[in-house]
């Protein structure tokens, strides 16, 4: 078994998770990349992290599948590293309004954003048996009540109720916590207009970098004395 020690990454391929996958990788980490339909977006990613020395693994899998997560971490099995960190960023973010979101919509959801880290967690549990840290990336959105993204919203709420229960049950050997980004990247869903129309609403007037972002993991990864938290990155939206 290699000493260096294993960091799986759920939709590690773009966005945040390329910038968590970076980030582990800068740590010390080797990577286990995980993705869904963005392959050449996974290739990218991990030509990056061999750029910064490190090996990475690219699987891909459907998360909505317990049998894909099964094979997921069957290919895990197989790396000559221990996994130390688990990091649920995988989601997705369905636009309807509550009176007619299907249920289709709801369902998936639910079964990415909420399920699908549980599982994660599950096996990643019975893996760390030196101990390990799980980060769930939440949303400042499960604070509130956003009517235009309702499975959303309540998929991470329920992840951040998650976060703490699986904190307790998993103490003292591994260490559960959540990271809960504001404006960082807007979605395909928000015009540019309105875009800048809620970044002026922000405190700091300005929307984080996924850098900013990034470094709450290495704090996480730091502080070992941190588990049961959701640590908040918004520039002030929960203010709002």
């Amino acid at each position: 078994m290699s000493e260096v020690p294993l960091a799986l990454v759920t939709g590690g391929a773009h966005r945040l998770g390329r910038a968590f996958s970076l980030a582990l990788a800068r740590q010390g980490f080797a990577i286990l990349l995980h993705y869904h339909h963005s392959e050449e977006e996974a290739a990218a990613a991990a030509d990056a992290i061999r750029a910064l020395g490190m090996p990475v693994y690219p699987v891909q899998a459907d998360l909505t599948s317990s049998t894909n997560i099964e094979s997921l971490f069957s290919a895990l099995d197989a790396l000559p590293h221990s996994l130390k960190v688990l990091v649920n960023s995988a989601a997705v973010m369905p636009r309807g309004d509550v009176r007619t979101l299907s249920a289709g919509d709801f369902d998936a959801a639910i079964a990415l954003n909420l399920r699908a880290p549980f599982l994660c967690a599950q096996e990643a549990a019975k893996r760390m048996e030196d101990g390990g840290l799980i980060v769930n990336v939440t949303d400042i959105g499960a604070q509130k009540a956003w009517g235009g993204f309702p499975a959303y919203t309540v998929s991470k709420a329920g992840l951040e109720s998650l976060t703490r229960v699986l904190a307790r049950s998993l103490a003292p050997r591994i260490r559960v916590n959540a990271i809960a980004p504001g404006l960082v990247l807007p979605s395909e869903y928000v015009t540019e207009e309105e875009w800048n129309r809620l970044v002026e609403r922000l405190p700091l007037k300005r929307p984080a970098s996924v850098a900013e972002i990034a470094s709450a993991l290495e704090f996480l990864l730091e502080n070992e004395y941190i588990t049961g938290q959701t640590i908040v990155v918004d520039g002030g939206y929960s203010l709002l």
